[in-house]
């Protein structure tokens, strides 16, 4: 699954596909890439629209796991623009069904967070290592580099939190990371997936590379961004992660 089209598509181009099913406005693309059966679809922005995707590919076809891919803000201020998150614990920061339970806490299941799988989360921190080593430079030109002001990318293993909210001040990034501390990124999908997955007992990873601070320049470049560095990143994982 890719939150963005222009990520779905870098995929899908290096994809042997086999079919195309168009169900509830998604198109699912089937086939094999570097030789695994794989299917790819654009989720649509949002933790419903995630839900949804996620719940096809579940009962539709079948899927052993699923790997979500996308962009997001950072709150934590080590990060940096190109640096990738491999998700660790998803949380819902737009959860709150408070004062009959606590904030965060997923109504019925008793916690807050849902966990990766983590031999899912350690091979995607493996193929993310590989990449930037070993692929970076052959696949990201100096120009881009230099255009987005990337840096060698670091891998990070953390805890990342979901809303219905594209974060763009800096004031409620902060107030995120108060109330969630150690989530070192925010985006709109991760969490939703996670909560369909433990649901149907399928394993899942999310990872994310870092496109803006969360912060009121957030929206600056932001396409650019996913055209020339996230499909490049987000194909690059992917066929890492297949050659395990």
């Amino acid at each position: 699954m890719s939150a963005m089209r222009e990520e779905n598509a870098s995929i899908i181009e290096a994809m042997d596909v086999e079919d195309e099913h168009t169900i509830g406005s998604r198109t699912y693309y089937s086939g094999k890439l570097l030789g695994k059966s794989v299917v790819v679809v654009f989720s649509h922005w949002g933790k419903v629209a995630a839900s949804i995707t996620a719940t096809t590919l579940i009962n539709c076809f079948d899927v052993k796991e699923i790997i979500f891919t996308g962009v997001a803000g950072a709150i934590d201020s080590r990060l940096r623009v190109g640096d990738i998150v491999v998700g660790t614990d998803l949380y819902q920061h737009d959860m709150d069904a408070s004062p009959i339970i606590p904030r965060h806490e997923i109504p019925l299941l008793g916690r807050a967070a849902i966990a990766t799988g983590e031999s899912i989360r350690s091979k995607l921190a493996k193929a993310a290592g590989d990449f930037v080593s070993e692929d970076f430079s052959q696949h990201v030109s100096l120009d881009v580099v230099k255009a987005f002001k990337l840096e060698a990318a670091a891998v990070h293993q953390s805890a990342i939190a979901s809303g219905d909210q594209f974060v763009s001040v800096s004031a409620l990034a902060e107030e995120i990371g108060k109330r969630l501390p150690g989530v070192a990124c925010v985006e709109m999908e991760g969490a939703a997936v996670a909560q369909v997955c433990e649901s149907f007992n399928i394993p899942f990873g999310v990872i994310r590379t870092i496109s803006d601070g969360a912060d009121e320049s957030s929206e600056i470049d932001f396409q650019s961004f996913i055209s020339e560095v996230a499909r490049v990143y987000s194909l690059g994982i992917v066929k890492r992660y297949l050659m395990q």
